[in-house]
């Protein structure tokens, strides 16, 4: 008999949910965090159409609302010679992001992981794992001694002690691409989420709570060091390539000191004997596409249907956790390479520059193009051969009307 059918490591935006999933199934389950609630940590903070329409199926997306987090309807980005503009294809009938504060967030889901009948135990410092000769997991060493469960599951982000310590696979992996500063300011009015590209230069200003809005403004990560040398005047400086923001920055208050990182991409195998990893603990890429919370709320959704497969119906353990990695993969794959590749800030190639080009302008080729950053479309589906030649074909037309 084991103290717990599952143990959390992490009770954020991967932990708290998988928790909560698994505690509405009946099972024992102990989340621990390090951290309490509420507290901050780094994030570009937008919760995409996909991850929106899990809170609704968690029965939490009212309470989000609630906060007063204003609703993101429209995506714009400006590449410069052009703007692609645009609305999300709806999941389950959404069709809106939200960027709330992760104060209130990660609040709110450890509050539904207790309320689903989870024990979280905040301020818990974890010292290490409980593991059998051969390697298996059996449970978690704290300062207040050893608690035993069938699986421990590591959400305990990117640099997860759990991947650590079972010596987790790592493949597909990235280097950094670019190294971003994050702020907020006060009095900075936006239409949604904007995002501006420029040679070597990136930036986003994202509505959240309180009327104020987050700026991500990121570098090449090989200038880095020339970024960090001074930051506020570099930000400032990246702004004037954007004189309508540069205006609107003017204006406003930063009211939060500039925060930064840097993050590789990678695959991880999400679990073995008594183990498992969700969320960024398994997988993540570079944040300019802003996946890292839908990605760990359908990560936590997959990863407890697949625990309550094995622990609730009695199938083999190797058949559903391998059927939920395989499926976490084919589903990542890729819009993992095209963050990547909006990663580089390079210029992009000239054939894609000529679709992006032949996108703007046609409300439907855009909704799509927005639908790819907010996960609600694959890269697979909007960069089929059919579809790239019916966005010409559209695009060759207007320009023979005009």
């Amino acid at each position: 008999m084991t103290d717990y059918d599952a143990i959390v490591i992490g009770a954020r935006v991967a932990g708290s949910p998988t928790a909560m999933l698994l505690a509405r199934r009946g099972y024992r389950v102990l989340a621990v965090d390090h951290a309490t609630f509420p507290s901050d940590t780094l994030s570009t903070l937008v919760v995409h159409a996909p991850g929106i329409a899990a809170m609704h199926r968690w029965g939490l997306l009212d309470r989000l609302v609630a906060t007063g987090c204003p609703p993101i309807d429209r995506y714009s980005f400006d590449l410069g010679p052009f703007t692609i503009s645009g609305r999300t294809r709806p999941v389950d009938g959404i069709d809106l992001a939200y960027a709330p504060r992760r104060t209130v967030l990660d609040a709110l889901l450890v509050d539904a992981a207790r309320e689903a009948g989870a024990e979280v135990r905040e301020g818990q410092h974890v010292d290490g794992l409980v593991m059998d000769a051969d390697g298996g997991v059996r449970g978690i060493r704290t300062t207040d001694g050893e608690l035993t469960a069938r699986i421990v599951i590591g959400a305990d982000g990117r640099n997860s002690h759990v991947a650590k310590a079972v010596r987790a696979e790592e493949y597909h992996t990235k280097p950094r691409l670019q190294y971003s500063y994050y702020t907020v300011f006060s009095g900075l009015p936006t239409h949604g989420m904007e995002t501006y590209i420029r040679p070597d230069r990136g930036f986003a200003c994202i509505p959240t709570h309180d009327d104020l809005t987050l700026i991500v403004l990121g570098w090449p990560y090989a200038e880095a060091r020339a970024y960090k040398a001074d930051v506020p005047g570099n930000f400032r400086k990246t702004l004037e390539l954007v004189p309508d923001v540069e205006a609107r920055v003017a204006k406003a208050r930063q009211v939060a000191p500039f925060v930064g990182g840097a993050v590789p991409g990678w695959f991880r195998k999400p679990y073995g004997r008594g183990w498992a990893l969700v969320g960024d603990a398994g997988y993540t890429k570079d944040p300019i596409t802003a996946q890292g919370i839908t990605d760990a709320f359908l990560d936590a959704e997959r990863c407890s249907d697949a625990v309550d497969g094995w622990l609730g119906e009695g199938k083999p353990y190797d058949d559903v956790m391998g059927a939920w990695h395989q499926e976490r993969d084919a589903k990542a794959a890729p819009i993992y390479e095209f963050t990547a590749q909006m990663a580089t800030l390079e210029p992009p190639p000239p054939e894609l520059e000529q679709l992006l080009g032949a996108v703007a302008g046609n409300q439907q080729a855009m909704d799509d193009f927005v639908s790819v950053v907010a996960g609600s479309l694959s890269p697979v589906d909007f960069f089929a051969e059919e579809n790239v030649a019916h966005i010409f074909a559209a695009h060759g037309a207007a320009r023979a009307t005009t």
